[in-house]
């Protein structure tokens, strides 16, 4: 499923396009701004106009080069997200482990391009750097230049074990080959490191207009939302069509996390068939967004058990329970949440949380 059109920002792409077709666009780019306002988006449109077989300021969409971007399949753009660290100690294995989680994520990026924040366990690690200095060592397939875009910049760590990595991708960054285009993006420049920051030229996007985001949310989102969900999501995102597009999925978190405490509450047949209901291995990132869903239906819960106003709905089950049980459960949740970021199978592991669970509740 090839990405939706991007949305907004059209003085910044003007400049953008006439760099890269006057031969001035810088080596390193850091496209900054508030979350989820279409950096990594824009970064990609850029890829788009860059393969384009085109000469306009904006990519035709129906070259090959398009539509290999468009579906995140172009061999010289490379999208570099935060990833959970590799487990094993090594070092060439752990670039293997790297090049597998991102080609995971990618794969689920084509099948839902609507993605969400990543996992706030992961990042870039000296994997993912070696895994980038790897790939720029390499002749562009295509007529040039390889692209490289690293999303959520700011979770960069290369120094955490190794200097000659992190010596070598600051190099990278400084002097970039003459066949290569770096574009970090974040939200909060100065959580960059300030040696990555000095290297590169910023470019900040603002916040979109109101019929910007609402007419996103028309256009792309099926099945088609109600217009007044769709002014209530507006008025939330400030801006920011991923801010809206969270919004839903926070909503259909809240929902998932109910049914299942709804399933362990009800026994060991329901309990079970919601195991065996979870995806084995893929959208890893979705299922510990539903356990940090699970973790908050159950402070909510003990906020109930402690007298408090509810501030939004509980499963009926949970509301006689006592408040220790509730934080006791919560630390199981922790843990599973732990877990969740590692080699475990979730089905195998939502059935051991859903007997924890069953115990204490």
């Amino acid at each position: 499923m090839p990405l939706p059109p991007l949305r907004g920002h059209d003085p910044t792409r003007h400049r953008l396009a006439a760099a890269w077709r006057s031969g001035r666009l810088p080596g390193t780019i850091l496209l900054t701004g508030p979350a989820g306002v279409g950096k990594q988006r824009t970064a990609l449109w850029l890829a788009q106009l860059i393969q384009c077989d085109g000469t306009e300021l904006e990519p035709c969409g129906s070259c090959i080069g398009c539509r290999q971007v468009l579906t995140l399949q172009h061999p010289d753009v490379h999208w570099l997200v935060p990833i959970p660290r590799p487990k094993t100690g090594d070092a060439d294995r752990q670039v293997d482990e790297a090049e597998e989680a991102l080609a995971a994520v990618m794969e689920e990026r084509r099948a839902r391009p609507l993605y969400g924040a990543p996992d706030g366990m992961a990042s870039h690690g000296v994997a993912s750097a070696r895994v980038l200095q790897r790939a720029a060592s390499l002749t562009p397939v295509g007529r040039g230049p390889k692209i490289f875009i690293v999303g959520d910049a700011e979770r960069l760590v290369p120094q955490e074990s190794s200097p000659e990595a992190a010596n070598a991708l600051l190099k990278l960054l400084e002097e970039p080959p003459a066949d290569t285009l770096l574009v970090l993006t974040t939200a909060d420049a100065g959580r960059l490191l300030p040696t990555i920051r000095s290297r590169a030229v910023p470019i900040r996007l603002g916040r979109l207009a109101d019929d910007e985001v609402s007419g996103f949310l028309r256009e792309e989102i099926r099945p088609a939302l109600p217009e007044p969900e769709i002014e209530a999501r507006v008025r939330r995102a400030e801006g920011a069509i991923g801010a809206a597009l969270e919004a839903g999925d926070e909503a259909a978190r809240e929902g998932a996390a109910r049914a299942l405490l709804e399933a362990v509450l009800a026994g060991p047949g329901p309990r079970l068939e919601r195991a065996l209901r979870q995806q084995p291995w893929s959208a890893r990132g979705e299922f510990s967004a539903v356990l940090d869903a699970v973790a908050d239906t159950l402070g909510e819960a003990a906020r109930g058990a402690l007298g408090e106003r509810l501030r939004r709905p509980v499963p009926a089950g949970l509301l006689g329970c006592e408040p220790r049980a509730l934080f006791q459960a919560l630390d199981r949740v922790a843990e599973a949440r732990e877990a969740a970021a590692g080699n475990v199978n979730p089905q195998l592991l939502l059935a051991v949380l859903g007997d924890d669970l069953a115990e204490l509740l």
